[in-house]
């Protein structure tokens, strides 16, 4: 087996099991990576330097491939109503075809660091079968200094290999798609799939499973910090405004996608981006389409002109989930730390496509368990195949698939530390306003930045509040820069007896969906339901 590029000679490829693979490239940067790729056509090089592949059948996640190992380590810790398993033999037998797979295959394997502080940070390597895989979750993660590479010893493998297809009779799982976890073997098995995004959340889940047992708290958001220091963490699902939101100019970054809270602040998982690109432009989001015209960035399942090689961001016939991958440093105003100190608010994302909740409201801690683990967003047409008008999503603590541990678990980390650093806490609907998807329109940008402002310069929690009628959270009854009517959403509305049946309807959405919470929350985290017996 040859070797190419910077490894660690005592714990290689050999260590983990590899038999007979023709090579490794190991920790190759950018350039060589680009070379690899177009070489073997995995990707095309497009005007302006950003390096364009697609993924095929699978535009995104597959959540309902992914399984997890149940043993006695895990038998007891891991919220089995949400995650599949497989057994230890099932793993065993699927660890040995990956093996057997590989055999007389070329691998790339990226040396990598999940996490900004070094006193909770995880050492991760990742084997790829293509060579854009491994930009991918070069560009993704955090890169060690040359000198960490010597001693550098994994505590997650990560095998990614697209042209494996798993065997459900004889691997335990649903389809030839596997991704499949061992906890306690600190391994993840990924096949079948080319899209990259499964990499980088796997890294997330592992830390989902382990750094709640260390006292820090995994979430699924973006952060930045002003200039003095007054830090504010995006939950929010995709599609809701995590990256767009958190990359303000006036702010400084931490990151996009995931973060940690522990005893000094937060802290990012992840050295770079993973931002939509559909309908991306230039005038609205300055920041994110420059990387697109940079070498380095990877663009994903992006339409490409054939003749000039520019991307065309408005066309969605590959998929609604066109993305690019780039370094934080991508962004002038990123950090160079990927950490800050202890939040000083947090904002609760949530795109409302029925048009009905208002456009921010200020929620009590309760009220912030309440939704955080309700996680409530909406899909509409044309982001999953077949769905028509709007459809709402529960995903609890906004990354349902990516948590291992039960809900309550984060839930009550995140109450307990909002409490301890009297931390403020937002719902920001980015959704839509004056009717649903079809009838209304989406809530303006520059509204959002407006009352986002106010909330993190510390303005808006001076504000006059009313109580929503049907949530019960306290909405500012103005806002400077803001239109009076758009407070409030049934103002917004031609129809007022079709807003007041649809909100009934959201309203007894949120009730049946946090039924399966109830046993496991305090009475005032109950009290905090919307409720449809309140009059409008």
């Amino acid at each position: 087996m040859e070797n190419f590029g910077v490894r660690n000679s005592a714990h290689g490829a050999d260590e983990f099991g590899f038999r007979n693979l023709k090579r490794v490239f190991w920790n190759l940067g950018a350039p060589a990576l680009y070379e690899q790729a177009v070489h073997r056509g995995e990707a095309q090089l497009v005007q302006g330097g950003a390096l364009a592949a697609d993924t095929g059948t699978h535009t995104g996640r597959s959540p309902k491939d992914k399984f997890v190992v149940r043993d006695s380590a895990t038998e007891g810790e891991v919220w089995w109503d949400n995650n599949a398993a497989l057994s230890p033999e099932q793993f065993e037998l699927l660890l040995q075809d990956f093996l057997k797979h590989a055999e007389g295959k070329e691998l790339f394997a990226q040396d990598l660091y999940g996490g900004a502080d070094p006193a909770y940070r995880i050492k991760v390597r990742v084997y790829t079968e293509y060579a854009w895989h491994s930009l991918f979750i070069r560009n993704l993660l955090r890169r060690p200094e040359l000198a960490e590479l010597a001693s550098f010893v994994p505590d997650l493998t990560i095998v990614d290999l697209p042209s494996f297809k798993a065997d459900p009779a004889r691997h335990g799982c649903r389809s030839e798609t596997i991704i499949g976890v061992d906890f306690t073997r600190r391994i993840v098995l990924i096949g079948n799939t080319s899209y990259a995004g499964e990499m980088k959340k796997s890294v997330f889940t592992y830390l989902n499973y382990i750094l709640p047992q260390r006292g820090v708290l995994p979430m699924h958001c973006s952060a930045n910090v002003g200039h003095g220091g007054d830090a504010a963490i995006f939950f929010g699902l995709s599609g809701t405004g995590k990256t767009t939101l958190s990359s303000d100019p006036n702010r400084i970054l931490l990151g996009d996608d995931e973060h940690g809270w522990g005893p000094s602040g937060i802290f990012n998982f992840e050295g770079g981006c993973y931002a939509k690109t559909i309908r991306l432009s230039r005038e609205a989001e300055p920041e994110i389409y420059a990387t697109t015209e940079r070498f380095g960035t990877v663009l994903e399942n992006v339409v490409i002109d054939p003749v000039t090689r520019l991307p065309d961001f408005d066309d969605p016939s590959k998929t609604e989930n066109a993305r690019c991958a780039y370094p934080i440093d991508f962004i002038p105003n990123a950090s160079e730390t990927g950490r800050a100190g202890h939040p000083r608010n947090i904002v609760m994302l949530t795109a409302d496509a029925f048009g009905v909740l208002p456009p921010i409201a200020k929620l009590t801690g309760a009220e912030a368990m309440y939704h955080f683990l309700s996680g409530y967003t909406a899909k509409v047409a044309g982001t999953e195949k077949g769905l028509k008008g709007a459809e709402a999503t529960f995903s609890t603590c906004f990354g349902a698939p990516f948590m291992p541990r039960h809900p309550s678990v984060y839930g009550n980390m995140l109450r307990d530390l909002m409490a301890r650093h009297h931390v403020d806490c937002w719902l920001l609907n980015t959704g839509w306003t004056g009717g649903g998807v079809g009838v209304g329109r989406r809530m303006p940008i520059r509204v959002t930045r407006r009352l986002l402002t106010a909330a993190l310069d510390g303005s808006l929690s001076r504000a006059d509040f009313r109580r929503d009628p049907y949530f019960g959270f306290a909405v500012p009854t103005s806002v400077p820069g803001v239109e009076p009517h758009i407070l409030y959403p049934v103002k917004t509305w031609q129809d007022k007896a079709a807003f007041a049946d649809t909100a009934q309807r959201l309203v007894k959405m949120f009730q049946e969906n946090f039924r399966r919470f109830e046993a496991h929350v305090d009475a005032d985290v109950k009290a905090a339901a919307p409720q449809m017996s309140i009059a409008a």
